[in-house]
């Protein structure tokens, strides 16, 4: 696709939502999502670097790292624990 499309399409849509606006919590609410996505692909990734020298290795992907992001540290027991026991 050429550049120039893409590039007035992205335009088009932030000048759409400029002119509708979004609703502040569906604003709210989407970004504490993403942030919480971002936060537990962070956590899986200090899980794997530490987690290294007692071979425990999560996979990055989306459904861990929704577990991880909206659950916590209980989530990350229980990925381990599901991958130590029940997977092997």
């Amino acid at each position: 696709m050429n550049e120039t499309v893409v590039i007035v399409s992205i335009v088009s849509l932030i000048v759409i939502i400029l002119l509708i606006g979004i609703p502040i919590r569906l604003t709210r609410f989407i970004g504490e999502g993403i942030a919480r996505l971002v936060i537990g692909a962070l956590f899986i990734f200090l899980i794997n670097v530490v987690g290294d020298v007692l071979n425990i290795h999560l996979p990055i992907n989306l459904f861990t790292v929704t577990v991880t992001g909206f659950l916590g540290i209980p989530g990350v027991i229980s990925l381990i624990f599901i991958q130590q026991y029940v997977i092997s």
